[in-house]
């Protein structure tokens, strides 16, 4: 090869090194326009969250980025972008919990990030979600707690325990009941549900003849059930999770213990427990829920494109699934209103009446304090909204019919 050949080659050599770094100095910015929104969270797969996790939470941020991209991606600020789901098992172990979250919002930078499932998750992330700035809105935390805490990028969806107890008493106070018993978890949420109930009853005209606490992964509770039994209350109160309740539930029926009014609270609303329990056996339940496919034509659209998804085996629940998707749809408003810049979004969060498939959802400080409290009831194979009666998708049935 001559030397004005390696000269020419060189100089090629040099002007296409060039272009390559004048590439390489553009491309992030481009990526940062059109690349993909990366959407981290942890949930649990294994592990004894998973049921509550896999009905309520996983299910809808599968759904929810399908539907995005199927629209040609999530709509930042007028630019669409396909969402990418960073996801991981957080094996319903809390220093995984914690671990997983401060490296999505810490190294790794995600765009945005969805909620762990359950309160005592949400209460240990929620100081991290404040730190990094990320707007956290979680669909599964019941805690008065994270409320006080003041966190001003955490914004709980669900009712919280006070209105949630307040409307429980109110309805039985309506219906006439005289006595109830309590069972209860022995962590936050039963604590403070517990907590609740009882600040609720005072003054009510309904006397607690029985309080008793349980371990969680409790494996036996007709030794309290059989004591509560011999009291004959009028209700029936758990503060259990799915597990609990369904145990609960099954062993009452065992020692033929069925109150007028029997009402266990997370898992209730799940279609697991109909198919458990049988729609008769489950039939007059009550539990904690707030919606159901009749509640607005929103609900029902997300009700049906679920079922499409995952199959008339795995419905959606018809308390926090609700809640969940609530909060996918605020999320998506804001990113549309707002882009990607988190200071602004959660701006936009805090200051808006939302309105969503359960109805209008507005924040003070971290609290929805749009959405009244409920309860639900088994009737005919279906979760209604039972109280109150404003809400109501059905009228309550005062006197639980015998277990089958």
């Amino acid at each position: 090869m001559s030397l004005h050949q390696l000269q020419k080659n060189r100089r090629q050599f040099i002007q296409g090194a060039a272009a390559v770094v004048g590439a390489g100095a553009v491309t992030p910015g481009l990526l940062a326009q059109s690349g993909p929104v990366r959407v981290g969270y942890a949930i649990a797969r294994t592990g004894p969250w998973t049921g509550g996790a896999q009905v309520s939470q996983e299910p809808n941020y599968l759904l929810w980025a399908e539907q995005q991209n199927a629209a040609g991606g999530l709509d930042v600020k007028g630019v669409k972008r396909p969402i990418e789901l960073i996801s991981s098992d957080d094996r319903s172990d809390m220093e995984t919990v914690v671990r997983t979250y401060e490296k999505l919002m810490g190294s790794d930078k995600v765009d945005l990030v969805l909620p762990p499932w359950g309160s005592n998750a949400n209460f240990a992330v929620a100081p991290l979600a404040n730190r990094f700035g990320y707007p956290f809105l979680a669909p599964t935390a019941l805690s008065r707690r994270l409320a006080e805490m003041k966190l001003p990028y955490f914004f709980l969806l669900l009712q919280q325990p006070k209105p949630m107890c307040d409307a429980l008493v109110d309805m039985l106070k309506a219906s006439g009941a005289k006595t109830l018993a309590c069972i209860y978890v022995d962590d936050l949420f039963g604590l403070e549900n517990y907590a609740a109930l009882k600040v609720a009853l005072a003054g009510s005209g309904i006397s607690l003849v029985q309080d008793t606490s349980y371990p969680g992964g409790v494996k036996d509770l007709s030794p309290t059930l059989r004591s509560i039994k011999d009291k004959n209350p009028d209700a029936f109160v758990g503060f259990t999770y799915p597990p609990d309740t369904i145990l609960a539930s099954r062993q009452a029926k065992e020692i033929g213990f069925n109150p007028k009014f029997f009402y266990a609270s997370v898992g209730t609303a799940f279609q697991l427990y109909r198919n458990v329990m049988t729609p008769a056996g489950a039939e007059g339940v009550l539990g904690m829920g707030s919606w159901n496919s009749k509640t607005s034509p929103g609900a029902k659209a997300y009700f049906d494109a679920h079922v499409k998804k995952f199959g008339a085996q795995k419905e959606p629940d018809r308390w926090a699934s609700g809640h969940c998707w609530a909060g996918l749809e605020i999320l998506t408003n804001a990113v549309k209103q707002t882009g990607l810049d988190r200071k602004a979004m959660r701006d936009y969060i805090a200051n808006t009446t939302h309105k969503t498939i359960i109805g209008d959802v507005k924040f003070t400080g971290s609290e929805n304090t749009a959405t009244p409290g409920t309860v639900g009831q088994w009737q005919n194979g279906e979760f209604e909204v039972v109280w109150p009666q404003k809400l109501a998708t059905a009228k309550l049935n005062a006197a639980k019919p015998a277990w089958k």
